[in-house]
């Protein structure tokens, strides 16, 4: 029998309920458990849920402390009229960390590495444009590259921005398809985050029909719980920001994964990540391709847990 990861709850600053998963028990019920002092983070992507990392709760567990938030507008947690901004997510993000410590006192050495996956990344280059990272111990960007759109500074053309939603024409199309045509979207969104569906390669995805449609109801059902229009809002303010000068003053250890099958980003874009990094600090970031698609977490779990684990390590000494 795998872990079983409990629910709990905190409220934002505006009031709204942020629900996240734990693997140790928080506040009265916390344990003395020396794994509450190495903290893996795990960051959903858009139209996500916690539930995303299903695949790795149970070993990345074994030698840390896992929380996994629904970010507002997400899984279980609240789903306000407003608040669809990235920077907003950021906020959240900074209230949890800080409810995090604070359910855990008199323990202090509390050290955390989040892992952001798609705007889960975004959210974290937010973080340190805001609040720095002294809250962190490292980094982990999972699919993600810098800047969605196209844009005539810095030459981030088709080459490094996202495959299907890259200027204001694409954005407003996806727009309207997630809020008239949802369930078309929840489809879209799976052909291209999952490699075998995106870019198949017949010789060795040995997947079966009920595996296939398995993991097509999974994503879908999560996207689903999400309010449409919402995500449709967040989708705008998301596909504008530009992280290349927050990326670029990041000094902690950084790890850099991307799906070489992935639907949503080149690999170009996503290797600027760790360019803009090693540009100002030699050897502080590294990239890692995997041979999945966007998902990478979920279609090559065995392989992500054991580079989260081994860079954890060098993080967490």
């Amino acid at each position: 029998m795998g872990l079983q990861m409990e629910y709990e709850h905190c409220t934002a600053n505006d009031g709204c309920t942020l629900a996240f998963q734990t693997s140790l028990p928080v506040g009265a019920k916390a344990l003395s458990e020396t794994r509450y002092e190495r903290c893996i983070l795990l960051l959903h992507g858009f139209s996500g849920s916690s539930m995303y990392f299903t695949n790795n709760f149970d070993v990345l567990s074994r030698q840390h402390w896992v929380v996994a938030p629904d970010m507002r507008g997400h899984g279980k947690s609240g789903r306000p009229l407003g608040g669809y901004h990235v920077a907003r997510l950021a906020a959240d993000l900074r209230g949890l960390v800080t409810h995090l410590r604070n359910s855990l006192s008199p323990i202090e050495s509390v050290k955390i590495i989040p892992v952001g996956c798609s705007i889960g990344a975004a959210v974290l280059w937010t973080y340190v444009e805001l609040f720095g990272s002294d809250d962190f111990s490292g980094f982990v960007f999972v699919d993600q590259g810098p800047l969605q759109d196209r844009s005539p500074f810095g030459n981030w053309d088709a080459s490094k921005a996202h495959l299907g939603c890259y200027d204001e024409q694409s954005m407003q199309a996806a727009q309207r398809e997630w809020i008239h045509d949802s369930a078309n979207a929840h489809i879209g969104l799976v052909q291209s985050c999952l490699g075998y569906r995106h870019a198949p390669e017949p010789a060795t995805d040995d997947l079966s029909e009920e595996r296939r449609r398995r993991d097509e109801e999974f994503f879908t059902r999560i996207s689903a719980q999400c309010d449409q229009t919402w995500l449709a809002k967040l989708l705008a303010d998301h596909t504008r920001y530009d992280h290349r000068e927050a990326i670029a003053d990041i000094v902690l250890p950084t790890l850099v994964m991307a799906g070489r099958r992935t639907g949503c980003f080149p690999l170009e874009g996503m290797k600027e990540t760790v360019r803009l990094i090693e540009s100002r600090r030699p050897g502080t970031a590294k990239m890692s391709i995997f041979d999945s698609g966007h998902w990478l977490f979920y279609e090559e779990p065995q392989r992500f847990n054991k580079e989260i684990t081994e860079f954890a390590k060098t993080c967490f000494g």
